[in-house]
């Protein structure tokens, strides 16, 4: 009796199912490819591929990973007997279109490979309308005849279809709703200054107040690094390799990278200023560094971005540091008969300006150097001092703020009397607003007075102690007569450096003129700082000036 394949292909599905099971072994398939091909012979039954997705992105963190869905598909599809031909999957967001295994299936769908396709949700299809809309335009076109899901229903009629759209639509209402979540949240952390996304290195995102923490371990680092690279004496390759010594790494235990190194020494982030989305913020994390040592390290960036490596075996100190006093040309050095001599490069006009010694510049620079230079014994002594003066200053301080809150007190108490006489009617309303004014300003200027006095406190001291220890370090130079180390502290201590008539100046920072100026005026360069009696009187004036500038 020959079986009519027509017949058989228009009966009910749940017979061809039965049959399929005679050839069907669970979780293997059909027994051998013979049956498979008499089988398809018989009925046209439906093949399927697998289509699994997961998106690294966090609005998908409790998504079933791609292997979990992937053997929970494979038991659905032995369970119903679902013939698999091919399986995709894809560890990409679906939020926009593009996805290019998505793309694969699709046209492997097209080509008449297969009718269906299996899934773990709608939502892992298409969470755009570009990629949903083709979903529907396929099974509207009959290229796609059935879509499988354990977690959703579904069926290839206008209602079906329907249902799907909605599926897909709520999908795309999550994703955007979940994106104006996210953006909110981003505008509430940047109005209280906290960076709204992963840490910098050197920093910690604190879970629990959801803000950001300095790392205790890598903060030290990464400032180490800063420190260094200010000095001019080291290329990014040198920071790299330091951090890599110390064993900074990155957050994926990666070693830094040179070009990590130079976008870490360029982020403003490491002392409390960060950018977002084109936008400057004031940080309420904790700087890594002072503003000013962050300037210092774009300075050298800009200048001395990489310290050239010259094949030559001489070495000239002082190259890179003075310009022409004539021209204003760079001075450039050469050796000539054993000696060191530096020159004008006189590449802007005609110059003038001619040949000096090496021997004699170093003699100019000690000099200065001398001008400016403090004994560890007489640093130790100064920084006593210093010492002392903190402690009086800050029992002064208190003294005068205790003094101007009892004012302030005296203040809100005549407030209170002022407005009870207002009230009894004692004093009219035109003296009640008068008298309310003046006592108002009063009370504005004295929380002021307060607030300043305790912001500032002994700002000062800081800078003052870093000045004497500058002090000491010319000394140190002095006596090593280390050269490159002379230029480095040359450009730490002032600018302009000049030179004209085979002479060498140059514009110091205040407090060292002051103490120049002072040598000077009392032939005193050789004689002990601390002989001289007057030195207390610098010392103040050094103090007063960085009362006024504390972050000179």
């Amino acid at each position: 009796m020959q079986v009519c394949r027509g017949c058989l292909a228009a009966r009910d599905a749940p017979l061809a199912q039965d049959l399929k099971g005679l050839f069907w072994r669970k979780g293997k398939g059909f027994i051998n490819g013979g049956q498979k091909k008499f089988f398809h012979s018989i009925f046209n039954t439906m093949r399927y591929v697998i289509y699994a997705r997961k998106s690294s992105e966090s609005e998908e963190r409790q998504i079933l990973s791609i292997e979990a869905q992937l053997a929970e598909l494979q038991e659905y599809s032995a369970k119903e007997k679902l013939e698999i031909v091919a399986s995709f999957q894809e560890a990409q967001t679906a939020k926009e279109p593009g996805r290019i295994k998505f793309a694969e299936m699709l046209s492997f769908l097209q080509s008449g490979k297969a009718e269906g396709i299996l899934s773990w949700h709608p939502d892992r299809l298409a969470r755009n309308s570009i990629d949903g809309g083709q979903i529907i335009y396929l099974l509207d076109t009959g290229k796609i005849k059935d879509l499988k899901f354990p977690t959703h229903w579904f069926e290839n009629t206008p209602q079906g279809k329907f249902m799907l759209n909605i599926a897909f639509g709520q999908s795309k209402y999550y994703v955007d709703n979940l994106s104006e979540n996210i953006k909110r949240g981003h505008r509430a952390k940047l109005r209280k200054g906290i960076w709204p996304s992963f840490a910098p290195l050197g920093y910690t995102n604190n879970h629990k107040t959801r803000d950001i923490d300095a790392d205790l371990e890598k903060a030290p680092l990464v400032r180490k690094g800063f420190e260094l690279y200010s000095t001019g004496k080291y290329t990014l390759k040198q920071i790299a390799k330091i951090w890599k010594d110390l064993g900074l790494r990155s957050y994926k235990g990666n070693v830094l990278a040179i070009s990590c190194v130079q976008r870490i020494l360029k982020s403003t982030f490491y002392y409390g200023i960060f950018e977002f989305k084109g936008e400057t913020y004031q940080g309420s994390h904790e700087p890594l560094i002072s503003k000013k040592l962050f300037d210092e390290c774009q300075e050298v960036m800009k200048d001395r971005g990489h310290i050239m490596t010259r094949k030559s075996e001489n070495f000239f100190p002082f190259r890179g540091l003075l310009t022409c006093g004539e021209c204003s040309c760079m001075i450039t050095a050469e050796t000539q008969k054993g000696h060191n001599y530096y020159r004008c490069t006189k590449k802007k006009s005609v110059c003038n300006q001619k040949y000096v010694r090496e021997e004699l510049l170093t003699e100019q620079v000690k000099s200065f150097l001398q001008k400016v230079s403090l004994p560890s014994q007489d640093t130790e002594k100064v920084l006593h001092e210093l010492d002392k003066d903190e402690q009086k200053a800050r029992e002064d301080s208190k003294i005068i703020v205790v003094n101007l809150k009892s004012e302030l007190v005296d203040v809100e108490t005549r407030l209170d009397k002022l407005l009870s006489a207002y009230l009894d009617e004692v004093i009219t309303s035109e003296e009640y607003a008068a008298q309310k004014q003046k006592m108002i300003d009063h009370r504005i200027e004295l929380k002021e007075k307060i607030r300043e006095i305790e912001d500032k406190g002994v700002s000062w001291l800081e800078p003052a102690r870093a000045w004497v220890k500058s002090l000491n370090q010319a000394d140190i130079l002095l006596s090593s007569g280390d050269k490159a180390e002379m230029t480095t502290f040359l450009k730490q201590i002032g600018s302009n450096h000049i030179l004209f008539d085979k002479s060498f100046s140059f514009s110091p920072k205040k407090p060292f003129q002051i103490l120049a100026e002072w040598r000077l005026c009392r032939r005193e360069v050789e004689l002990d700082f601390l002989q001289n009696s007057n030195w207390r009187c610098l010392l103040d004036k050094v103090r007063n000036y960085f009362e006024q500038n504390p972050n000179d």
